[in-house]
């Protein structure tokens, strides 16, 4: 197959004029189930998307059940968004929650119509050759089916003593593009000049991801901020935009700073958080 096709989708889930991107999982709910912010998901999927978000990440199942707003009586957003589809996962409920399996298919995707798919691969932990077998699997199917392949490599277990540590990122990063991701998502180190050397040494774009939700909306835009002076070409963020008082607005702001090169302080003159 061409790869015109993954080029023509890569360009429906990035800004075209500074290739960066905002993505905003909302897999969660079949790991920890229906978590404030996703009870209701085309709602939410519309505030995101009116906030400028590239794309959004589901499981087939929310997207299937029609993850946008089709009532015209209601102020659904009309602007576009991306659709990543997330082919693997768990519950938090499994003896094994950190073993992510396959629940979908390249091609399932494509038939539902997505920009994208992703895998979710926990480095480190006592599965990961199961996992990375999987992740062989649908990189190839990607590259036939011209689909492009988000990668969230996770630093995760018994010899991980921190997910933020730059020598465990590192491996995670690259591994993603080794086993042909064309993104990779992983954890920010918390220092520009430690993750500027893991950007520099992965061949694909790197973007962050959103961890655990932070204290204040101040200390979202200083990482984002921080993790694209270090080479980032973006973010992926769940938690700390989708249970936000202001999703729509906190989007806009990580806009600016993601696709326009404004800084914090910049950022919080124009936008109220």
């Amino acid at each position: 197959m061409s790869s015109l096709g993954k080029a023509i989708r890569l360009e429906r889930i990035m800004n075209r004029k500074t290739g960066n991107m905002i993505f905003v999982p909302m897999d969660h709910g079949l790991t920890v189930g229906a978590i404030k912010g996703l009870e209701n998901m085309p709602a939410m999927v519309d505030k995101v998307a009116l906030g400028g978000a590239n794309a959004v990440i589901e499981h087939a199942g929310i997207a299937a059940a029609g993850h946008r707003g089709s009532d015209k009586r209601k102020s659904y957003s009309s602007k576009d968004i991306g659709l990543i589809i997330h082919l693997s996962g768990s519950t938090s409920l499994s003896p094994t929650p950190n073993h992510k399996v396959l629940v979908c298919s390249v091609e399932e995707a494509l038939r539902m119509g997505a920009d994208g798919v992703s895998i979710h691969i926990n480095i480190g932990d006592e599965t990961e050759s199961d996992m990375l077998k999987q992740m062989g699997g649908i990189a190839q199917s990607c590259r036939y089916w011209g689909m492009p392949l988000i990668a969230m490599m996770y630093p995760r277990g018994p010899k991980i003593e921190s997910e933020h540590d730059p020598k465990v990122i590192n491996i995670a990063a690259r591994a993603g593009a080794e086993l042909g991701a064309d993104i990779v998502k992983t954890n920010y180190t918390g220092d520009i000049d430690s993750f500027k050397k893991i950007t520099e040494g992965c061949p694909v774009p790197i973007i962050i991801a959103g961890g655990p939700k932070l204290d204040t909306r101040r200390d979202v835009l200083e990482m984002i901020y921080d993790a694209m002076q270090a080479g980032a070409h973006g973010v992926a963020m769940g938690r700390n935009i989708f249970q936000s008082e202001n999703p729509t607005e906190l989007v806009r702001a990580i806009c600016m700073i993601v696709h326009q090169g404004y800084t914090v302080e910049e950022t919080l003159k124009e936008v109220k958080l």
